[in-house]
């Protein structure tokens, strides 16, 4: 009980302090806007809809990410479902509010007793899937009322997380309301049996599915192919200012065979100007690109297109490994069997540590280190052996997405 009201008091205590941000924060002001009259806009875009809701949630696009296979393949064997999908992030919605793989996409209205109920009557799913971890208590405990299978997929956990501290009875009983939970791998698995889980499946990460099909369809990008045409090309993809100061006193360093496509995770005019300066004089941006450009430095400033890109590379870099959050999505970059380097903090992200160890990328802790790693790939053939140590590490690790599919198909043909 007493968990539940801290819980509650703390969830009132964000959303409030949301709305005062939003007054000088352009992504709290997103998160704002987006929720008003959230419950009236999804009673009218769901009046008209007969068909049974199936609802993904994820917290922003990498959840969205990890879940997107399990949708695309219940899409595609079961056709007759309305696929419904909730983000709680302005970073996961505003990308991704078109996607044409769902039917309906929304932001999550804030986790409340009133809300929950509300949106649950609305949509009336008959299955529900959250992704990795983001749980909220008042939708778990509406949908164990109800009845409706629930599942956590491509869930992993560690002990740091406050699911296994003292504190975490409320969350451990968010992990309890639910039908089943599929992780990652055995020491995720591990953890929750420890906490009395015992319908728990060590199935995989989606995301290996995932790649390796984007990567498998991914088209050519007209203004890649101009700007790479006769040279070699490093792929910088989600860098941030301590990935792009880097980046800086190592072109200056490369032969001008070298060019530079750098994507960054963050593409507001501030932070595009930003590079801009940094690298003064030897950018052009992706949106006002010109063909025969001299610059040695495409300035990606659209979002969406980084997977396509690393197609590019000679030698990918993948930022964020200079930041505390730590480096972004090694998978994309590695599918294609190229070397692909990160800074040192890497060791939350499995597929990163796993990576090092199969010597498919490097790490790499100075700009030194860096301009060398890039050097190296003139050796032609230790290059493609590094890139394909990448690219078969992943491809051993697909198959999450039919592990979770044929555990869910039971109930998924409950209702043709």
């Amino acid at each position: 009980m007493l968990q539940t009201i801290i819980y509650r008091a703390g969830v009132g205590a964000y959303a409030t302090g949301i709305k005062v941000a939003s007054a000088f924060n352009p992504k709290a002001k997103l998160f704002v806007n987006g929720r008003k009259g959230l419950i009236g806009k999804i009673s009218n875009a769901l009046a008209a809809e007969t068909r049974k809701v199936i609802w993904m949630h994820c917290a922003s696009l990498g959840e969205f990410e990890q879940g997107r296979p399990l949708i695309e393949a219940i899409k595609e064997r079961y056709g007759s479902y309305a696929i419904l999908i909730t983000f709680y992030s302005p970073s996961g919605y505003e990308v991704r509010k078109n996607y044409i793989g769902a039917d309906y996409v929304f932001y999550l209205p804030v986790d409340n007793r009133a809300n929950a109920e509300s949106f649950l009557d609305l949509i009336n799913p008959v299955l529900c899937l959250f992704v990795k971890y983001d749980l909220w208590y008042y939708y778990l405990s509406g949908l164990k009322k109800r009845n409706i299978p629930t599942f956590l997929v491509s869930a992993v956990f560690n002990e740091r997380h406050g699911f296994f501290k003292w504190y975490g009875s409320l969350q451990r009983k968010m992990l309890h309301l639910l039908t089943h939970v599929f992780v990652q791998d055995s020491n995720s698995a591990d953890l929750l049996t420890k906490i009395g889980l015992s319908n728990v499946t060590v199935s995989g990460d989606t995301r290996f599915d995932r790649v390796v099909k984007a990567a498998g369809n991914a088209g050519k990008q007209q203004i890649a192919d101009e700007f790479c045409k006769g040279f070699k090309i490093v792929v910088a993809g989600s860098t941030w200012p301590a990935d792009e100061a880097l980046l800086q006193n190592v072109l200056k360093d490369l032969p001008h065979e070298w060019r530079l496509m750098l994507v960054p995770h963050n593409v507001d005019e501030a932070h595009i100007k930003s590079i801009e300066k940094l690298m003064v004089g030897e950018t052009i941006r992706w949106s006002q690109f010109l063909e025969g450009t001299g610059k040695r430095i495409l300035l990606v400033d659209r979002v969406g297109l980084l997977l396509e890109l690393y197609q590019y590379s000679d030698i990918s870099y993948i930022g964020g490994g200079f930041g505390k959050a730590g480096v972004h999505n090694v998978l994309e970059a590695a599918v294609y069997g190229v070397p692909c380097c990160f800074g040192p903090v890497y060791h939350q992200f499995i597929e990163a540590a796993e990576l090092l160890k199969q010597d498919g990328a490097q790490m790499i802790k100075n700009s030194t280190e860096l301009t060398r790693a890039i050097l190296n790939t003139n050796d032609r053939i230790q290059a493609k052996e590094s890139g394909a140590k990448g690219k078969n590490y992943i491809l051993s690790r697909t198959g999450a997405t039919e592990n979770i599919l044929t555990e869910i198909a039971v109930y998924l043909n409950q209702f043709p």
